[in-house]
């Protein structure tokens, strides 16, 4: 009989331990050797120096965290700052929520098989939990998708937190999530199921991302500084749309959403920038860099919630000025106006914004941008033409109607989920009312004007969404809550808007 080379037995051996019906499915190291060293005592070595240069700066321990995913000699030093809120803390399950680069499906997969490996060594999958969390939402289904690697390669962007969590975390148990596609109901109904599954603070969830792509290191600052402020304000309403949109950059968006929503309901209400870097910080690039945030969401008694906003009288009178005569123009030449740079900084930052059109104290148009795009002063140029022109309720203003009209703004603060309608204040708050594809707002001056109280205000506000009355009281209903600094022409009561 003839001898079988010992590589060829080898071979064999791996074979039949593979294709046993009691061999644990591993998910293999895709990127070890590019993305980070695959010699562990090399990787050991480059996660523990990242570890080591930064401090554990969280005001409280995290419930969350947003850490970037690029390859260690680029993101790392942004990453050590994250992961580094971990030391010392006794996690023993580590939800990692990631974005899918290879591949697009219309779910959130939630890994298939026993284990993720990395030279470190390997970590349990939470099969149990996983479980629980596809009964408890559809939009998550047990799937090998986003994480098998295929002829493409493999996802990175899950994989290269593990390395940083084995060296902050020791032992602990990994519920990989990928989602394959990103809108805001699927992002919002995984942070609900995460929420509702996890009891303790023995559970810490990452959301994995990078930011702003290939962009000059100055423009890339700019917008990477405008998403990082909504997430300050824990706006996550306008980083979703602003991330769809394309005005703000995330590869992982949708992961940054979900893990918003479900910390909020566990009940962190404070999100902290530790580390804001960019890769030419490292390579010396600065033409086309990569944008790198560490962030933590806590419990914290300084709520990032609410601000004091207001205008000078100077910039009133300008953004006032701007809407006049950009209506004119528009309803008298047809033409878009272009105004001058303001005179005062406090119009370039990116608002929302109304503009009110009254007409003998009668409601002729109401417009608005409710997400920050563009300058406040560009913002109350456009949605002072479409009250004229586009309000759907009103016929486009006429040139001789132009004398006749009064002029109202209102500049919106960000705006912040309320997890109980008694939080809704009349007087103060303006309200958006969101389910599904269905949306209605009411600015913070209209219950006021018409003096009702806090229900009236939910259910009036439900009309407007077309939704039932009593729909702010369902569990899919979102409230959203606002201020607003309201000026312009003194004069009549307006109309509901």
């Amino acid at each position: 009989m003839k001898k079988l080379k010992p590589m060829v037995v080898a071979a064999i051996a791996l074979t039949l331990v593979a294709a046993a019906p009691d061999a644990p499915k591993a998910r293999t190291p895709a990127v070890a050797g590019t993305f980070y060293p695959a010699e562990p005592k090399a990787l050991t070595a480059m996660v523990d120096g990242y570890l080591i240069a930064a401090p554990t700066a969280a005001s409280e321990p995290p419930v969350a965290l947003i850490a970037p995913h690029a390859g260690y000699p680029y993101s790392g030093p942004v990453a050590g700052y994250s992961f580094s809120q971990l030391k010392g803390r006794n996690v023993s399950r580590v939800v990692v929520i990631a974005p899918s680069h290879y591949e697009s499906f219309p779910f959130v997969a939630a890994y298939d098989g026993d284990l993720y490996r990395t030279p470190l060594g390997d970590v349990p999958i939470d099969k149990e939990f996983i479980r629980k969390l596809a009964k408890a939402t559809p939009v998550v289904q047990i799937s090998g998708r986003g994480h098998d690697i295929g002829q493409r390669g493999g996802e990175h962007a899950l994989e290269v937190e593990l390395p940083f969590l084995q060296r902050a975390l020791g032992r602990f148990t990994l519920v990989p999530l990928v989602m394959g596609d990103q809108d805001f109901d699927r992002e919002r109904a995984l942070g609900l199921a995460l929420a509702q599954l996890i009891t303790g603070p023995e559970t810490i969830i990452i959301a994995s991302s990078d930011l702003s792509h290939y962009h000059p290191q100055q423009e890339a600052s700019r917008m990477d500084g405008k998403a990082l402020q909504a997430l300050e304000h824990w706006d996550y309403r306008a980083l979703s749309s602003n991330f769809r949109a394309g005005v703000w950059e995330a590869c992982g968006g949708g992961p940054i959403i979900a893990t918003m929503i479900a910390a909020e309901k566990l009940g962190a209400n404070h999100a902290q920038v530790l580390k804001y870097g960019t890769s030419g910080d490292t390579s010396g690039d600065k033409q086309r860099v990569v944008g790198y945030a560490a962030v933590a969401f806590t419990r914290s008694t300084r709520s990032n919630a609410g601000e004091t906003y207001n205008l000078t009288a100077e910039a009133r009178a300008e953004l006032l000025t701007i809407a006049r005569q950009a209506v004119a123009m528009a309803v008298k030449e047809h033409k878009r106006y272009a105004p001058p740079e303001p005179r005062s900084a406090a119009l370039l930052e990116e608002r929302g914004a109304f503009v009110t059109l009254k007409k003998r104290g009668q409601l002729r148009g109401c417009i608005g941008h409710t997400v920050p795009q563009q300058p406040l002063y560009l913002t109350v140029r456009d949605v002072a033409v479409y009250a004229a022109l586009q309000d759907p309720r009103f016929p486009a203003v006429a040139p001789a109607e132009l004398d006749d009209l009064e002029f109202e703004i209102s500049v919106l603060s960000p705006f912040r989920k309320v997890r109980d309608p008694r939080e809704v204040r009349v007087g103060e708050h303006g309200l958006l009312v969101r389910r599904g594809s269905r949306e209605g707002l009411l600015l913070p001056q209209v219950p006021v004007e018409l003096k009702w109280d806090r229900q009236t205000f939910l259910e009036e506000c439900c009309h407007k969404a077309g939704l039932p009355a009593d729909a702010w009281k369902d569990r899919e209903t979102d409230l959203f809550v606002f201020t607003a600094l309201v000026f312009g022409d003194s004069g009549h009561r307006p109309q509901p808007r």
